[in-house]
């Protein structure tokens, strides 16, 4: 009885801890639909700080009238140990956009891109 409980309590606390290891597309899906729909908690959980004030500052421009189903599609994705990027179309932007990703303590954060930093598509 006493191990039914153990493994019981063990199995509720790995179900509760949900999907760690996002891939970086699944990372950018998370992201910006955070952002569209002003989740700024789960936002800044899925983004660097350099990212999270970077995408901030310019959500309520951005985001004006925006929210619902992104329909978040990647269109290419490359990735090594550390850093990736994720260009992808949602149906709040014409135009596709692009991020890049760093891993940090083993999950995938959107970063801020440097100003002449070109990406790899």
């Amino acid at each position: 009885m006493k191990n039914v409980v153990i493994y019981s309590i063990a199995f509720l606390f790995l179900a509760c801890t949900g999907k760690q290891d996002l891939s970086p597309s699944e990372t950018s899906k998370i992201v910006v639909e955070s952002f569209y729909n002003k989740d700024n908690e789960t936002l800044k959980k899925y983004t660097t700080p350099e990212g999270y004030e970077g995408l901030k500052s310019i959500q309520d421009l951005m985001a004006a009238g925006k929210s619902g189903n992104s329909n978040f599609k990647v269109l290419e994705e490359t990735a090594d140990n550390e850093i990736a990027w994720v260009r992808f179309t949602t149906s709040y932007e014409e135009n596709p956009e692009l991020f890049k990703l760093l891993k940090i303590n083993g999950n995938w954060k959107v970063t801020q891109q440097g100003a002449r930093e070109k990406g790899p598509f």
